[in-house]
């Protein structure tokens, strides 16, 4: 027999873990996939043989998403990080000067007059990104020229980043976190940022250097094949979420897959596209556990990380005793 439609009711004030177990019975349509999402994230982040990665894009890091994934980052329950190079000019930019709250309606052209730039319903002050970005990134990049590098992958660049941000500074930082946890960043969009346009300055003056993204692409193929299964929480879509996919298609597909996404299906498009289609690339096995999440991460995620959390009855997010630790 089927299963019946179980009524909502919140009268006995239920906990985070308590009310995405009634959501599953309960039905409904993204609720549905809600409760799914956080059973299957449950279950990737206690699993001590599933090599975890983690993509998003950069745009949820301008909000305070950023120190939700740093938190994941620092415990250790994931193994890499697939991102933008927005995500290294944001979190450098804000581990040392704040964004602030805006609105959509906000008039974009004033703004502009007034050296803002508008993040959706964020404002980011001019002198707060890019003449700080350069500030901060130009005596990393001699100290790395200083040490004789003359090649660096975006995980190594990553790196010093995180390095560079002081421990006081860095509580609520992805890159620092990273450092500290010796959890690969790697960014294969590395030119299409702040801290892009940084490293072609910083080549004019210094012709033999070069970022090598194939020492990046080595990596992800060790983690991809070394790994006894394989999970990717994927936060938004975009080059993030396909550089994840496309490397575990090598290992015959990914055993775990969360998707969170705003985009839609009918445009063809790799961001809108289903954790299901990817069965058919090759890039999620048949008989991995899937689920496509509708809606904004900077909603869901957070409610879904903490009702997972509240479930392996845990104060933080962490491994369970006997998972792997990096060397």
């Amino acid at each position: 027999m089927p299963r019946p439609v179980v009524d909502l009711s919140i009268a006995d004030r239920p906990s985070v873990a308590e009310l995405a177990r009634r959501l599953d019975d309960a039905g409904g349509f993204t609720a549905k996939a809600f409760a799914e999402g956080v059973a299957l994230l449950e279950r990737m982040l206690a699993d001590p043989e599933m090599t975890v990665f983690l993509s998003f894009p950069a745009d949820i890091v301008a909000t305070g998403t950023r120190g939700l994934l740093a938190e994941l980052v620092r415990s250790g329950a994931v193994d890499a990080v697939i991102t933008t190079c927005g995500t290294l000019d944001h979190d450098l930019a804000r581990s040392y000067r704040p964004y602030y709250h805006g609105d959509w309606g906000l008039d974009d052209a004033q703004l502009h007059r007034r050296g803002l730039y508008r993040l959706g319903n964020l404002v980011i002050p001019l002198s707060h990104y890019g003449p700080l970005i350069e500030r901060k990134m130009r005596p990393i990049l001699r100290s790395l020229w200083a040490r004789g590098i003359r090649q660096v992958s975006s995980a190594a660049l990553a790196r010093a980043i995180g390095e560079s941000i002081p421990p006081e500074r860095g509580a609520t930082s992805i890159l620092r976190a990273a450092a500290d946890a010796n959890v690969p960043v790697f960014v294969p969009g590395l030119t299409d940022g702040a801290v892009g346009s940084q490293l072609w300055l910083f080549r004019q003056d210094h012709r033999e250097f070069s970022i090598d993204l194939l020492a990046d692409e080595q990596a992800l193929s060790d983690l991809v094949y070394q790994a006894r299964r394989a999970g990717a929480i994927l936060l938004g879509g975009g080059i993030s979420k396909h550089h994840t996919i496309w490397w575990n298609q090598f290992r015959d597909g990914l055993d775990a897959a969360l998707y969170i996404t705003t985009a839609v299906e009918w445009d063809g498009s790799l961001s809108g596209a289903r954790t299901k289609e990817a069965i058919s690339w090759g890039k999620i096995k048949p008989t991995a556990r899937h689920v496509t999440v509708d809606g904004d991460v900077t909603v869901l995620f957070p409610w879904m990380l903490a009702a997972a959390v509240e479930r392996a009855a845990a104060g933080s997010v962490a491994r369970r005793p006997g998972r792997r630790k990096r060397s």
